[in-house]
């Protein structure tokens, strides 16, 4: 762990996906219930994976309702708290992912954003960054605010 002037940096390696789900379950099962997180990485580094591993640690049941949204954009599942999974891959512009509807999010559950360096305005978080390190590994890295 590094401590930098703003908030703490943690540095993971994770060999599965069944770890990286794991290390996000443990993460999210300290969370509040207000907590954003940032996620970042490449096309298949594992964000989904991730975000499945903080609802399971938010106490969302039903995990095979949790997927990507590249579609739906939003998905909402209900746990401990309500958890809003964000997907911005396929929005092209600042106004399209500024007319989600955030305001509507912030403070009222666990906000999780796929593809974050997309948001437009600050948005403080926790932000997670994922990279295929070879094969099935994976270096994580988490900053909190």
């Amino acid at each position: 762990m590094k401590r930098g002037g703003k908030g703490r940096v943690q540095a993971f390696r994770t060999r599965t996906a069944a770890e990286t789900f794991a290390l996000a379950e443990r993460m999210a099962g300290r969370f509040t219930g207000r907590e954003v997180v940032l996620l970042r990485g490449e096309l298949g580094a594992g964000k989904t994976v991730f975000a499945q591993g903080l609802a399971a640690g938010s106490g969302v049941p039903d995990l095979e309702r949790v997927c990507s949204p590249t579609y739906t954009l939003v998905n909402v599942y209900q746990g401990r708290w309500t958890v809003y999974h964000i997907d911005l891959y396929r929005l092209e512009t600042a106004r399209q992912v500024e007319d989600l509807g955030w305001a509507d999010f912030l403070g009222e559950g666990v906000v999780v954003v796929e593809w974050a360096e997309k948001v437009p305005f600050p948005l403080e978080g926790i932000t997670v960054e994922i990279a295929v390190a070879d094969g099935d590994a994976r270096r994580i890295l988490i900053r909190d605010p």
